[in-house]
């Protein structure tokens, strides 16, 4: 097992994070081992859904809330403690002594100490077969992967984010409630392509199928001033689909995505395809997260997913137009 030196990585290198700013941070158990909580959902509904800590949960807990005492400039505006991970949304409101990376650490070093203290939070299975030269059990931190940091920097970016974190125990609890909506469906085969998929496969029975695919051509015009045939093409999609069409599309630009926007908020059925695979317990963002619980969205993708990928290339989005004309011929 390579030693705290080598696994410290940071996710924006060459940044020294002394300065003012909020900071999203997760620190995760890496075997996924619901040793921080039990997810409670009663009466089955996921909005009532909540997390029974364990010692080691609570432990963690007061790890993190306690972390103002060690650094003053910091403030914790938002956590959320879940069976298998900690998010926290950590303020500095003044320039640090150190660097916020530092910080983090620390956290993360204290909460290594808090798994050892607490061995009884550790399912046996999690201790089997780990043994030191001379053959006998020894104490492991459950924490061995560092935490992943997210500076926040865009307009709107803080409030989504809290959002978000206070929806984890309700977005678990309908997974869990919908495992066919929300697994990862393998080997859908659509003109020759195959795709993984996740949401509601049914959408692919349909009769009717459109594209939306905002041509350069109508946002060139629209940039001149005449907007209108790029108004009537998006019109023209929102009306299909509240006739019953199933709308597909990557939905790239800003255009598209208003497309989107629409059918989100009016419940219509649509297939979104996906610029990069599906990572190790992946879950749709945002409001899409809530249209799969609704049966509303089929996300695909034919890739496998790939972390180095951070933007999106002019060749993929070619390649995902082209897909939703497949798919939407096809039918």
């Amino acid at each position: 097992m390579p030693n705290d030196h080598d696994i410290w990585h940071w996710q924006e290198p060459g940044l020294a994070w002394k300065g003012i700013g909020i900071y999203h941070v997760t620190l995760t158990v890496p075997s996924r081992e619901p040793l921080l909580g039990e997810l409670i959902i009663p009466n089955k509904d996921p909005k009532q859904a909540w997390v029974q800590r364990t010692e080691l949960g609570n432990a963690l807990v007061d790890e993190l809330t306690h972390l103002h005492n060690f650094y003053p400039e910091t403030r914790i505006l938002q956590y959320c403690l879940m069976p298998d991970h900690l998010h926290a949304i950590i303020h500095v409101t003044k320039p640090l002594k150190t660097t916020f990376n530092m910080v983090v650490r620390g956290f993360w070093q204290g909460a290594k100490k808090q798994s050892r203290a607490f061995p009884s939070s550790i399912s046996p299975e999690f201790n089997s077969g780990l043994t030191n030269e001379g053959g006998n059990t020894r104490s492991s931190s459950i924490f061995t992967e560092r935490p992943f940091v997210r500076p926040m920097s865009r307009r709107g970016q803080l409030k989504t984010m809290i959002r978000y974190v206070q929806l984890n125990p309700q977005r678990l609890a309908t997974k869990r409630l919908m495992p066919d909506l929300f697994w990862v469906q393998d080997n859908i085969e659509i003109a020759g392509r195959i795709y993984k998929g996740v949401g509601y496969a049914d959408l692919l029975q349909r009769s009717h199928y459109m594209p939306v695919h905002v041509r350069r051509t109508m946002m060139d015009e629209a940039a001149h001033g005449d907007d209108k045939r790029l108004r009537d093409y998006m019109n023209r999609c929102v009306l299909a689909a509240r006739q019953g069409t199933v709308m597909v599309s990557p939905f790239i630009s800003e255009y598209e995505q208003s497309v989107m926007e629409v059918l989100l908020k009016e419940g219509l059925p649509f297939i979104y395809i996906a610029d990069n695979g599906f990572r190790d317990y992946y879950k749709p963002k945002g409001s899409l997260f809530d249209a799969v619980a609704r049966k509303q969205v089929l996300i695909l993708s034919p890739w496998e997913y790939d972390p180095k990928i951070t933007r999106i290339s002019r060749d993929r989005c070619v390649q995902m137009n082209k897909m939703a004309e497949e798919i939407a011929n096809i039918a």
